[in-house]
């Protein structure tokens, strides 16, 4: 019996290490320094099978773009994994960048938000033009950034429209 526990416990362990954010605890809120992987997410999720759902509110059916509707998320979190869709953070990064779309060369850019610490869960800013349906991508990437040795981590989004949803 005690075995059947410490292996519960063991798959537990595991299952959080896999990816850490939102989990309260100091080791969440260490420091982005090089040699780590992370993992990122988008409103408590770091995606899957299924795409996570950005609400954005569009002046109407018809429209293109709109803004995100404010209390939505993304975050930074350490990971044990090397799977591929795992961040690493190679020789130099300091910190780690979530870009809403394909990241721009500079990164300096606008859209995006920055993180120095993981386990500390950031707004998506309401500033931002988002697409007002279909799908994307939010790109994390270690900065600055070290392309032999670093790698950035995404989450596919989907972009919902909340006028059209509440119309509908």
């Amino acid at each position: 019996m005690l075995g059947r526990r410490l292996l519960g416990a063991s798959l537990v362990v595991v299952a959080v290490g896999l990816f850490a954010p939102g989990v309260g605890g100091a080791a969440t809120h260490l420091k982005v320094g090089p040699h780590q992987y992370f993992a990122g997410s988008v409103n408590g999720s770091p995606g899957g099978p299924a795409p996570v759902t950005i609400r954005v509110a569009c002046p109407g059916p018809e429209a293109q773009r709109g803004h995100p509707v404010s209390g939505q998320t993304v975050e930074v979190g350490p990971a044990v994994s090397t799977a591929s869709s795992i961040g690493y953070t190679g020789d130099d990064a300091t910190s780690i960048s979530a870009f809403f779309g394909p990241p721009p060369p500079a990164a300096t850019a606008s859209g995006q938000v920055r993180f120095r610490k993981y386990g500390v869960p950031k707004a998506i800013p309401t500033s931002l033009s988002l697409p007002c349906q279909g799908t994307g991508v939010v790109t994390f990437i270690p900065f600055p950034e070290d392309p032999p040795t670093s790698r950035s981590a995404s989450v596919p989004v989907q972009y919902e429209n909340v006028a059209v949803t509440a119309a509908g």
